[in-house]
């Protein structure tokens, strides 16, 4: 697995590890009413769209290098 490769697939699981503590502050402050949860559920979401942006400026830098 080339260094491209194991970035891009270390991008994805922290945008999907956010993505899914956001769902989860989101739904607890839902449930039990407290700040915090959605606190972090917001920040979460942040760094979920900070990492996609991220992964695409990645993707455009090294087009030209290969997966393998």
């Amino acid at each position: 697995m080339s260094l491209k490769a194991f970035h891009l697939v270390f991008v994805v699981v922290v945008l999907l590890i956010s993505v899914g503590v956001g769902a989860w502050g989101v739904r607890v402050q839902q449930i039990d009413g407290q700040g915090w949860p959605m606190q972090l559920g917001v920040a979460a979401f942040a760094l979920a769209a900070i990492t996609a942006v991220y992964g695409v400026w990645f993707l455009k830098k090294l087009k030209h290098v290969s997966y393998a």
